[in-house]
């Protein structure tokens, strides 16, 4: 005949959980963590990820855009020299659209920034922002100068 639990461990139901004196007591949360889920591909989340995330190529300019681009630069330098004439800490403001390459992988992505044009450094072709970053010319998708419509405002 089959016993049941309770008459198989009567003898011991009721004896005190054993303590090592050697080890100390396992919290239940290490206890726990010992049968977590383990991971045998670390990383493998991320680079997934990683290889879903999307990039834009760079686009070429055509002639129209690099011109206008171009008078656009000429009017900041413009304003930039003028107001370092007449001692004016200010500088000209802009809408710039620019790419930047990703530091992963081929592409990167075009942002959009309204900013001031700090200074422009024609032998190294970069524009120093208001914020400190310094982005290259050739980098530059659109260049819109603010405040301002008449060019003959700042000459």
């Amino acid at each position: 005949m089959m016993q049941s639990a309770e008459e198989r461990y009567r003898d011991i139901i009721g004896m005190e959980h054993h303590r090592s004196s050697k080890h100390p007591h396992m919290s239940m949360r290490d206890r726990a963590a010992q049968f977590s889920p383990f991971a045998a591909l670390t990383g493998y989340d991320e680079e997934i990820d990683e290889a879903a995330r999307l990039t834009s190529d760079r686009l070429e300019l055509d002639e129209a855009q690099m011109e206008l681009i171009s008078s656009e630069l000429t009017r900041a330098a413009k304003a930039l020299e003028k107001n370092r004439r007449e001692g004016r800490a200010e500088a000209p403001a802009a809408r710039i659209t620019y790419f930047v390459p990703d530091a992963r992988k081929q592409g990167g992505e075009y942002v959009t920034a309204e900013t001031e044009i700090k200074k422009i450094d024609p032998l190294k072709r970069t524009l120093v922002l208001s914020v400190g970053e310094t982005i290259k010319i050739d980098d530059i998708y659109e260049l819109k100068m603010l405040g301002t419509e008449d060019p003959d405002e700042w000459l």
